[in-house]
Formats: structure tokens, C-alpha cells, sequence
């Protein structure tokens, strides 16, 4: 746990929305019946919930680090339709335009793995007959060393998870940094990292130190939203969900007793949330934040 000291005055966290999505409530829920999760998030006739790709920008004196970047407009008409992408535009950069900013404001993105519905924002938005280009001219892109490996070599499982021509483009910027350890020399000392092989081989959830409340942690799909803080509840997507159980406790217990907060990238409604633990040893949400803006940490 972060030591209070490390905070730097001045730093703020604003939620920013990237293109959504609209993804088989099932599959999110793994195996928690329809009964169950349809009280949480409601779903459509196609048993399809909403679902945000939502990131967070800190900015910092002197610097300004994204954590991911959302599922982006990169895909193809078909193929949008078929991951449930609900807009043709690029809305991360719309959000970042609402702050007086661009994708070159950016000086770091941090890149918790590199499923696409993570870090295809990376991507311009699709043009016909035109390749993939990458955004973001100015950043340092940050990713995991098992992340970065499981992408350049994805198991069958999760192969059309990823963008085959993505890691290439990263390693072409000359601006690719490859994390062993659970800091980054992009970031400084001052932030780290935790780690959770239970979704993704090698996913880093972002740890920002806070001088006006609890630490925040970037939660990724880890705990996706408000209804996974749930210890049972997991998703049909992740490799290890016994693993993940225990990699959830563990954040969570962590964060407790220091008024830690998680960030949530797929939560419909919320955005950010303070850990607690109820009267029967569940954990939930205290205090709840839809969309901070330049809230001070």
C-alpha cells in the first residue's frame, strides 16, 4: 500500500468515456444465472448488456498519464456490429477534446493488457482501404512483459481478442516500454503496479497514490464494474476464475482499511468507487463517483 507521502499535490483523475459496447450479459457473467445479473445490469432482447470502455486520465504537474484507451472505432462496419460497438466515431477523443485536449497531450498511456476493447483507441478510427495508424505521437505506451508476450502469441482461446497488427505499430513508435517489475520508468516511482494473471496472463492494474482521499486503482477487467466486486461473481472471458476470486480478494482487502478507491472501465454508471465491506463480510461500493472531472487526489 501506497505510503501517503508518495502523493503529489495537484494531481486530479477525470473519467473519460470511449466508444461502448453492448456484450451477451451471459458471457459477462460467467456462471451467475440470468435471475441474478439481470437485477444488476438490465439486458436487451438480444440478452446483450451496456457496457462503458471507459479510461482514466491523471493528470499530474508536468505530466498527463491515460490509463487504456477503450475499444476505440478501429473496427471495420461487420465487424463493429459484431462486437456490439455502439458508435462509427472515435468518442475518447471527443472526451478529451471536452478538457481542452488532444491524443498529443498525452505523455503516457499505460495499458493494462491488450485485449482490443482495451487499447484498440490506440487506432484511428477505420477508414476504407486504409491501414491502421496510431495515435497518441507524444506518449510513452506502457504494457506488461507477460501482457505484452500473450499478444504477440495469443492462446486459441482468446486469439480475436487481440489486433494482430497492433504490437507491431507499438514497436515501430520507438516509444514502447516493456514492464517486468511493478513500476515504470515512464511513470516515475511514486505509482505501481498490481498484477492478476486470473483474466489475462500478465494484466497491471495502475496503483495512483492520493493526498485527498484513499488510493485509486485501476481495476481493469480484474473487477470490471460495481456488480464483479462481488467475490463470487467472475466473467465467462477470464482464463482463471478461481484465480481471479483470489487475486479480488486480495486487491480488495488491501485497499479496505486505507479508504482505497477501484476505477471501473466497463461499469455502465459508475465510474469510481471507495471499498468497503458490509455486515456480512461482503465487499461493495461506499462512496460512488458517476464521471469526476479533474477531481483532486
Amino acid at each position: 500500500m501506497t505510503d501517503p507521502a508518495a502523493c503529489t499535490p495537484g494531481t486530479t483523475l477525470t473519467a473519460l468515456l470511449g466508444n461502448s459496447q453492448r456484450l451477451d450479459g451471459g458471457a459477462m457473467f460467467g456462471n451467475a444465472p440470468r435471475a441474478v445479473w439481470a437485477r444488476w445490469i438490465a439486458p436487451d432482447d438480444q440478452n446483450r448488456i451496456p457496457l462503458a470502455c471507459r479510461c482514466m486520465l491523471i493528470e499530474a504537474p508536468g505530466k498527463r498519464i491515460l490509463v487504456e484507451t477503450g475499444i476505440g472505432a478501429f473496427f471495420e462496419p461487420k465487424y463493429r456490429a459484431r462486437f456490439g460497438v455502439q458508435e462509427d466515431r472515435h468518442v475518447l477523443l471527443d472526451s478529451l477534446a471536452e478538457l481542452g485536449l488532444s491524443d498529443a497531450d498525452i505523455d503516457v498511456v499505460v495499458l493494462s493488457h491488450l485485449h482490443f476493447d482495451h487499447a484498440g483507441g490506440l487506432l484511428a478510427a477505420w477508414q476504407a482501404d486504409t491501414p491502421h495508424r496510431l495515435l497518441f505521437p507524444n506518449a510513452t505506451f506502457v504494457v506488461g512483459r507477460e501482457a505484452w508476450d500473450r499478444a504477440l502469441d495469443p492462446h486459441p482461446r482468446d486469439r480475436a481478442s487481440f489486433i494482430p497488427e497492433l504490437p507491431g505499430l507499438l514497436q515501430a513508435s520507438g516509444r514502447l516500454e516493456i514492464v517486468d517489475g511493478d513500476t515504470a520508468e515512464a511513470l516515475g516511482p511514486d505509482y505501481f503496479f498490481h498484477r492478476s494473471d486470473g483474466h489475462t496472463p500478465g494484466q497491471i492494474l495502475l496503483h495512483v497514490p492520493s493526498c485527498a482521499g484513499g488510493p485509486v486503482v485501476f481495476a481493469g477487467d480484474l473487477v470490471p464494474g460495481v456488480p464483479w466486486m462481488h467475490l463470487p461473481i467472475t466473467m465467462g472471458y477470464d482464463r482463471y476464475p478461481e484465480r481471479l476470486i483470489d487475486e479480488k480478494a486480495a486487491l480488495l482487502g488491501d485497499l479496505l482499511p486505507h479508504g482505497g478507491r477501484l476505477f471501473f472501465t466497463h461499469d455502465p454508471h459508475v465510474a469510481l468507487a471507495k471499498v468497503i465491506r458490509d455486515d456480512h463480510g461482503r465487499f461493495g461500493p461506499g462512496e460512488t463517483w458517476a464521471a469526476p472531472r479533474r477531481l483532486p487526489l
